[in-house]
């Protein structure tokens, strides 16, 4: 594959997730849009590294750490979703906007 395959793919990706993260409001279909297009952009990122230098594994160790911080991150807000929806039984942003801050 080309490098512009992948970053059709990448950009697919994007807007897929972009599109999930405006247009719902289930505080879990947007969380799932924010990781789509995290996953788009690791795929680009590592697409640059893999076409510019294929045999320097520094690329592969960035997106090693960026999916490792992606899954921390999405672990996280699951867990503050679950919480928040057991404690006031809130699925949806417009319920949770008295927790502004």
């Amino acid at each position: 594959m080309s490098l512009q395959a992948f970053l059709l793919l990448a950009s697919a990706l994007f807007s897929v997730g972009l599109y999930g993260a405006l247009s719902q409001q289930s505080i879990v279909m947007i969380m799932m849009g924010l990781e789509l297009m995290i996953n788009a952009v690791i795929v680009g990122a590592s697409a640059f590294w893999y076409f510019v230098s294929p045999d320097r594994p520094d690329g592969q160790v960035v997106v090693l750490l960026a999916v490792t911080a992606m899954a921390v991150e999405m672990a996280v807000g699951f867990a503050v979703t679950t919480a928040i929806f057991r404690s006031r039984d809130v699925d949806m942003t417009d319920m949770a906007a008295d927790l502004k801050g």
